[in-house]
């Protein structure tokens, strides 16, 4: 059976491997939107570009007769599953999405809770305070002018130098990251705040622990609302759909 995944998170990463044990069974091409520099690259067909939009999509669907996408984007990367669950709609191709569960606050969290970037940007405040930001590399200009503020940021690629904020440092690192080693950074860097999306999943989850124990706040930008699709949790979700879906088609063709 024809699969193509959307991919690039570390759930598409762990459906590689599963779909690497099922190659008996699954044609797959492993689709990257190319922005990461240096992605980690499954031992399956790859890809690497857009589509086009939704028209594109489509046609290279029924081109390469698809039968089943896998949408394992990253949650913020609302556009592609947009634009997946419209495609596949138009081409009759079934369509998954894997979702990891978001964050949640516990208790000790100091979070403060916005919609956007720009939002984020002004919780800030005007007072100068030391910032962890570890929004990636492509969400960066609302702080430009958000203040003078002294920034560290995260990323995995270094940014274009015309998007950091002004005399914004740079630490590239790939996660995942543990708690030891994000309170030494926290501590080492003296700090104040940390800028995060609500990414989920466990690979950057350990700074939220490190801002806990410190008592840090953590300006969260909320996940945008995305495409109404059927929707798994992980990996393993994933695999046992494209499972149960390949035994519906075997036993289609074989009664045909």
């Amino acid at each position: 059976m024809r699969v193509l995944v959307l991919g690039g998170t570390t759930e598409a990463r762990a459906l590689y491997g599963l779909l690497e044990q099922a190659a008996a069974r699954f044609d797959v091409t492993v689709s990257l939107a190319g922005a990461t520099r240096a992605p980690v690259l499954p031992r399956l067909a790859v890809r690497i570009g857009g589509f086009g939009g939704v028209d594109g999509l489509r046609e290279w669907l029924v081109a390469h007769r698809i039968e089943a996408v896998i949408d394992a984007t990253h949650p913020f990367a609302v556009r592609m599953s947009a634009n997946a669950v419209q495609a596949c709609a138009q081409a009759g191709v079934a369509l998954l999405r894997v979702e990891r569960p978001g964050w949640t606050p516990v208790a000790g969290d100091r979070w403060i809770r916005v919609g956007d970037m720009q939002a984020a940007a002004r919780a800030l405040g005007a007072t100068p305070r030391r910032v962890l930001l570890t929004v990636g590399r492509k969400d960066l200009l609302p702080f430009h002018h958000a203040g003078a503020h002294d920034w560290l940021l995260r990323s995995v690629d270094r940014p274009d130098a015309a998007l950091l904020p002004p005399g914004a440092r740079v630490l590239q690192a790939r996660g995942p990251f543990d708690v030891a080693a994000e309170d030494a950074l926290l501590r080492t860097e003296r700090i104040d705040v940390i800028i995060t999306k609500n990414s989920g999943g466990t690979a950057t989850s350990a700074k939220l622990e490190a801002a806990r124990v410190l008592g840090l706040p953590v300006i969260m930008v909320d996940r945008p609302p995305v495409a109404p699709a059927p929707t798994v949790a992980d990996a393993g979700g994933a695999m046992a759909w494209l499972e149960c879906l390949y035994a519906h088609v075997s036993s289609t063709r074989r009664e045909v």
